[in-house]
């Protein structure tokens, strides 16, 4: 079981060990680490001390840093870049408040970077193919969490993580379909010829269309050729690249 697990049974996260005692010195700290509206210094210093305890409880208080943006831009990469070595410093006792965050996170890109550094090969890509279940395919208000987890699969490879990027080439979202093309052309299986040739024919992105040919160039694959007359078809949009009757794709 990964841990993401227990998040998506519904269950609270284990709690931090020793957290009771040292709520008290959290609290502070951890209410000027989330205002946006405290003095730079005051909230530079409430990372520090949260830092300093690397607990799992000050982990979860330093992740609310990442809620929010402040001016000047130098500061505010500062400010996230010392609550993020604060949380890393805790280690696989931050994951679980880490991986909460990403449920109700709008941008992923500091979650995503603290569990990579964090956990090993296997229980990073088990826990992107947990993130990547916990999204559906349907439309979505904002899809950028959904986006990163999809490009970040890329970085990961196997059967599984194939068979998970390949659901979203059926996303509502064009973005997120282009994203998959290219996270399923990262896994370099051919078995995904079958379901890019199938998403050439329903396409109407040129782009995509574009990005799959080009895919099957670089990847050296051929259309299989039970599809190569639907793949033809898919094609009469498409000016920069042409399909051959052996089922290679070439430039114009």
């Amino acid at each position: 079981m990964g841990l993401f697990d227990f998040l998506k049974k519904g269950s609270n996260p284990p709690p931090a060990k020793g957290a009771t005692p040292l709520s008290k010195k959290v609290a502070g700290p951890a209410k000027l680490v989330s205002d946006k509206r405290a003095q730079a210094y005051d909230r530079s210093e409430a990372i520090r001390q949260l830092a300093e305890l690397e607990t799992a409880e000050a982990a979860e208080a330093l992740l609310k840093r990442f809620t929010f943006t402040i001016d000047p831009s130098i500061t505010d990469q500062e400010e996230k870049e010392a609550a993020y070595e604060g949380v890393v410093r805790v280690g696989e006792a931050a994951v679980p408040a880490v991986l909460a965050f990403c449920q109700r996170a709008e941008v992923l890109t500091w979650p995503l970077r603290m569990l990579r550094a964090i956990l090993s090969d296997d229980a990073y890509k088990a826990e992107l193919l947990g993130l990547a279940e916990s999204f559906d395919t349907e439309y979505s208000r904002n899809v950028e969490p959904k986006l990163q987890v999809v490009a970040a699969l890329e970085e990961v490879a196997g059967e599984d993580v194939r068979l998970a990027v390949e659901r979203f080439l059926d996303d509502v979202n064009e973005t997120v379909r282009f994203h998959a093309v290219q996270s399923t052309f990262a896994q370099a299986q051919k078995q995904s010829a079958d379901a890019l040739v199938r998403l050439l024919e329903s396409e109407e992105s040129v782009r995509i269309k574009n990005k799959i040919c080009e895919g099957f160039i670089l990847k050296e694959w051929a259309v299989p050729s039970e599809l190569l007359d639907q793949a033809k078809k898919a094609m009469s949009d498409v000016s920069d690249f042409r399909l051959r009757d052996d089922g290679k794709f070439s430039r114009r």
